[in-house]
């Protein structure tokens, strides 16, 4: 809180704005300001002295006094947490009310929560556009998370695995579930997902698990070989995207995110 006090004092001993301002370690606006306060409000020193710092911020500044303070979120946190699988802006605000609530102070509320978070991001996570060529991509991924079936006769729980197949250009994607991870599985969600979207694409973005491709380094790259005969007959090129790279598949990795919070 700036101290007005000090702003008489120094004004009493006949010290310019400069000086005062570099006396008291303020900016030489704030000096000026408040000296029209003192003058608009008829404050003097001897009266200043005998106030406490609450009550002369009350006389010469009551609408600031008045205004409430919201309390800003801690967005390094908020980013790091969003990037965890079935997190959202909304879940994040919630638990950003609940320590706003602890504290005693007051929170944004989501649509001003979002925008400043917006603002964040523009701020510190620069990236660039990519432009996008209608059918020339299919991204694919299973899902990090497993989905639970239950059976209906014996009440078991039974998990699932969500194979994600999305177009860049569009965002239009083809989910499916399966009971494992296998060879066959991964062969057959691609034909499926060939099968939906009524076509081929020139190029197939897949991550890199073993089904798919054995080994991914910047001199070498090997293919599964019935991954590799699948895209021979389906005319499609398999590029995989780079080793803990997930925005070289941004489009499907957005998709899975949406398919766990689902």
């Amino acid at each position: 809180m700036t101290n007005y006090r000090e702003i008489l004092r120094l004004k009493s001993l006949g010290l310019n704005h400069t000086q005062i301002a570099e006396s008291a370690g303020i900016s030489r606006p704030t000096v000026i300001n408040v000296l029209q306060k003192v003058e608009e409000t008829g404050i003097s020193y001897q009266r200043a002295t005998e106030l406490s710092d609450h009550e002369m911020s009350q006389l010469l500044f009551p609408a600031e006094e008045n205004k409430m303070s919201y309390k800003m979120p801690d967005y390094d946190y908020v980013h790091k947490e969003i990037q965890k699988s079935g997190v959202t802006l909304q879940l994040l605000w919630f638990e950003y009310c609940d320590r706003c609530r602890e504290a005693g102070e007051i929170a944004y509320q989501l649509t001003q929560f979002k925008k400043y978070y917006r603002d964040f991001i523009v701020k510190h996570n620069a990236t660039m556009h990519i432009n996008r060529k209608p059918g020339e991509l299919l991204e694919v991924d299973w899902a990090g998370q497993t989905a639970e079936i239950i059976d209906t006769d014996t009440g078991e729980m039974i998990e699932a695995y969500i194979f994600v197949a999305a177009l860049p250009y569009s965002g239009y994607a083809y989910v499916e579930a399966f009971w494992s991870q296998n060879q066959e599985v991964w062969i057959t969600a691609h034909i499926n997902a060939y099968n939906f979207f009524g076509g081929v694409t020139r190029i197939l973005v897949p991550d890199n698990l073993k089904t798919g491709i054995i080994k991914n380094t910047r001199t070498e790259l090997i293919v599964n070989q019935a991954y590799q005969e699948m895209a021979e007959h389906y005319g499609t090129a398999i590029i995989p995207a780079r080793v803990r790279k997930p925005k070289d598949k941004s489009t499907v990795e957005g998709t899975v995110g949406v398919i766990c919070q689902r």
